[in-house]
This record gives C-alpha cells, sequence and structure tokens, in this order.
C-alpha cells in the first residue's frame, strides 16, 4: 500500500505535494474543504471533500483510503487575520488539527506530517534560527501551530502516534511544468505581489520599512521554493515509514534575500519597473529570518535543489503571467 492522505491537498503547497509523492511512487488522495483551495488543483490521485472540524468527514476518509500516512496542511493562514479573528484560527487550526490527531491514533496510529511554521519562533534574538530556538510566537497563527506540535508530542508520547512537524521558511516559487501554482484567493506574499504590481493587476504594493539593520535596509527572509518544500513531505514519509522517530525539523535553505533582491528580480524577469510605495515597518518584523536547515539535511539527507532566487522568479513570473485569476483555477 502506498496511499497517502493530504489533508488540504488542493491548496498551494498541497497540491505541490501530491505531484512529488506521485513522482516518488506514493498514491495521493487529497481532502479538502475547498474553502481555500481549488478541485482542478487536484491532478495526481482521488479528491475526498471534507472538514477536519468534523470528526465523521475524517472518519469516513480514513476508513475508505486506509493510509500508510498522512500530511497535514488544512489550515488558515493569514498573520493579519489572525489577529481579527482568532476564533476562526484556533477552531480550524487547533480543534480541526486535534481531531486528525484523535482520527488518526483510531485508525491505527497513521504516521502523520504536520505543515509547521517558523513563526512559532516569534522574534528570535538570532537571525539564523535552529529547532533549538526558542519558541515564543507573537500572533495568533503562530500560537495555533506551536500548540498542534504540542498536541503531535504529546500524542506521541501517550499513545505512539508518530509525527514530523516542518517548520516552514517562506515558501515561494511555482510548478516548473505549470501544473500548479500559487492561487490565494487573497493574496499577501511578497513574490506574488511584486509580480502582480509588475504586471499592472496590482495597484497597492508595498515595501514595509527600509531602515533595517541590513545591507540595503530591507528585511531578509529565507526563501525555499514550494518544489523543494514539497520534497521535504515526501522524504519525512520516507522517514517514518522506515521508522523515524517523532520530531521537529525546519525547511530552508540557510540563505537569505532582502526585499530590494526580491523585487529586483522580479524587474529583471518582467523585463519592466515594479512599482511599489515603502511605507514604516510592521510590528513585529524581524530584521532577518534564517534557517539553520542542517537537522534536515543530516537526518534526511534533504537538500534543496530549487530555490535559487532565479528559478524561484522565473517560475513565478511564468506561472503568473498568464491570464490567472482565483476563479479561472477553480474553473468557476
Amino acid at each position: 500500500m502506498t496511499r497517502v492522505i493530504v489533508f488540504g491537498g488542493a491548496g498551494y503547497i498541497g497540491s505541490h505535494t501530491c505531484k512529488q509523492l506521485k513522482a516518488n511512487g506514493f498514491d495521493p488522495v487529497a481532502f479538502d474543504n475547498l474553502s481555500e483551495g481549488y478541485a482542478d488543483l487536484v491532478k495526481w490521485g482521488d479528491l475526498i471533500v471534507g472538514d477536519i472540524r468534523n470528526p465523521a468527514d475524517l472518519s469516513a476518509a480514513l476508513d475508505r483510503v486506509k493510509p500508510v500516512a498522512a500530511i497535514h496542511f488544512a489550515a488558515h493562514a493569514y498573520v493579519g487575520e489572525s489577529v481579527l479573528d482568532p476564533g476562526k484560527y484556533y477552531d480550524n487550526n487547533v480543534a480541526g488539527s486535534l481531531n486528525v490527531a484523535q482520527a488518526l491514533r483510531a485508525a491505527g496510529n497513521v504516521p502523520v506530517i504536520f505543515s509547521s511554521s517558523c513563526a512559532t519562533y516569534g522574534m528570535p534574538d538570532s537571525a539564523l534560527i535552529s529547532e533549538t530556538t526558542p519558541q515564543a510566537p507573537i500572533n495568533p497563527y503562530g500560537r495555533t501551530k506551536l500548540m498542534v506540535e504540542q498536541i503531535l508530542r504529546d500524542f506521541s508520547t501517550a499513545y505512539d502516534l508518530p509525527s514530523v512537524c516542518l517548520r516552514y521558511f517562506n515558501a515561494c516559487g511555482d510548478d516548473a511544468d505549470g501544473d500548479t501554482g500559487e492561487a490565494h484567493r487573497d493574496e499577501t506574499h511578497l513574490i506574488p505581489r511584486a509580480i502582480l504590481a509588475g504586471l499592472g493587476r496590482l495597484d497597492d504594493f508595498c515595501v514595509f520599512g527600509d531602515d533595517y539593520d541590513t545591507p540595503d535596509g530591507t528585511a531578509v527572509r529565507d526563501y525555499i521554493h514550494v518544489t523543494d518544500l514539497a520534497q521535504a513531505h515526501v522524504e519525512a514519509c520516507h522517514y517514518l515509514l522506515g521508522g523515524g522517530q517523532t520530531d521537529q525539523f525546519n525547511v530552508g535553505t540557510g540563505r537569505g534575500y532582502s526585499v530590494q533582491e526580491i523585487i529586483s528580480a522580479v524587474t529583471r524577469h518582467l523585463g519592466c519597473d515594479v512599482p511599489y510605495r515603502t511605507e514604516a515597518r510592521r510590528a513585529g518584523d524581524p530584521a532577518s529570518l534564517i534557517a539553520d536547515a542542517t537537522k534536515i539535511r543530516t537526518r534526511m539527507d534533504f537538500h534543496a535543489t530549487h530555490s535559487d532566487l532565479d528559478n524561484i522568479i522565473a517560475t513565478a513570473v511564468a506561472w503568473h503571467r498568464r491570464d490567472w485569476s482565483p476563479a479561472s483555477v477553480a474553473g468557476a
């Protein structure tokens, strides 16, 4: 049996991961309520429409699929929205994830890979962040991710439910074949917003802060291509199915790029200027966040091979140059 159930498999990272699972000999089955994902991005296996907040949906799906492993992406992921509407985030991200853990336990302790975040670290003292960096999230989104990590650690200790938590840094880029891509209804990420501004589809692109203690004054982040991120989930499946112990891993490159470097690269690939205005720093934005990715390299032999800046921007530009809109992706 090679079936892997992918909660949130119709979303940006979920759909890329389904493609990588299929390419690596697994049979992915997407489980999604389609509130933020798109049925048209489910191309590498079956789709089960369901909601992680409904235990009956989870039980029926697991009984039908009988997976060897599960990957859990099904979360709300807008930091600003989490501040304005924390109830929505605790309901889905925490209560829903508890349902997932309970269902996987009831199904025979199906190993699970959880989509966590560097947001669990909050405002770290060090620019280079390892898994031992204290976790002190500063917003409800980050707190929900940390709570689920704690749930999974407790379930591993008490019930022998194996899990891996992958703490992503900045997911970016798009499928090189154009089979799937970043299709958010409300786009908040830097790279697509810069591209859409350059293409004339966005008129409120802002750079928040140009006075950081960085080489060009703009914030520096670790960007990992979504194809590499998807492959990290495949490696985590192999790790758990091979008897690996419950653990947590950063997923990044160990290399940072500034906001201005991103804008310059987008300008180069588009062949036109990217209009933007500069605003004051946002509260809670550190000058630099870069992953120490040593642990995942040594424990899983994972290496990011698609995450050089030119490839990130080239694949993102190719995806967004198309006559794209959330409605067109959804087939509406």
